[in-house]
């Protein structure tokens, strides 16, 4: 029997390094590594290609370490660092399930994972495998955000799905304010004018610039990666029309 067609064939998951704490406040659980992994097997399953860049707040932030008078630079490097062991996690998680994975990392480490090569990632993903980008862009100054945004073009992803702990886009965080408005669909400029903080300018810059739709979802409501990748309508859509 054929499979069903999806909206998308290509999708970029962008995660922070928050989503493997769970209820923990720091590190990786286990459980909730387990459960992104689930997640991904299913929407794999699909026929959906899908690639992953992960965060590495749950470890180390740089941008707050600069604040205790770290160097820039270095704390940003020991950021994406995090990224790594974070990668290697989830790696392992989806390996453990029957799911082939790649880990590509921005920063050269060969006993660990494959560099960072575009047209060796988009083959992997043409062959069914997840490809997990690791370390950010290499770059410090520059999010994960921004690398997501950057990688997603560069694999020609068909778009950005930002996993949050919440189910899309708010005028204001509506843990705190419970009259926030949830938007349905909103333009790239009105989230860079209203100062949302969806994900940094920068990344958001360059999805406008390339027209690269972002739906921004809650990860914890199950099944909600595959229901994306299918059309369905969650959570809130960026895109270049709303507004």
């Amino acid at each position: 029997m054929a499979k069903p067609r999806n909206k998308y064939q290509r999708i970029l998951l962008k995660l922070s390094g928050e989503a493997l704490m769970g209820d923990r406040g720091y590190g990786i659980d286990p459980a909730t590594v387990n459960y992104i992994a689930e997640e991904i097997k299913e929407t794999v399953a699909l026929g959906v290609q899908v690639a992953v860049v992960i965060g590495g707040g749950n470890i180390f932030r740089g941008v707050e370490a600069t604040t205790e008078g770290m160097e820039r630079v270095s704390a940003d490097n020991m950021g994406m660092l995090a990224t790594v062991i974070n990668a290697l996690a989830l790696q392992n998680a989806l390996e453990r399930i029957g799911v082939a994975t790649r880990v590509q990392s921005a920063i050269e480490m060969r006993e660990l994972a494959e560099p960072y090569i575009r047209r060796r990632a988009v083959r992997h993903l043409e062959k069914g495998r997840v490809v997990i980008f690791a370390a950010g862009t290499g770059n410090p100054y520059f999010t994960t955000d921004t690398a997501a945004a950057l990688r997603a073009m560069e694999i020609n992803a068909n778009i950005i799905l930002k996993a949050t702990k919440v189910d899309g886009v708010y005028s204001k965080d509506p843990v705190k304010d419970p009259k926030a408005k949830k938007f349905d669909k909103i333009s790239y400029i009105d989230v860079l004018k209203k100062g949302l903080g969806v994900m940094d300018s920068t990344a958001i810059s360059l999805c406008m610039d390339n027209n690269l739709p972002i739906v921004v979802f809650n990860l914890k409501k199950k099944g909600n990666i595959k229901k994306v990748a299918g059309g369905k309508k969650i959570g809130t859509v960026i895109g270049e029309e709303y507004g």
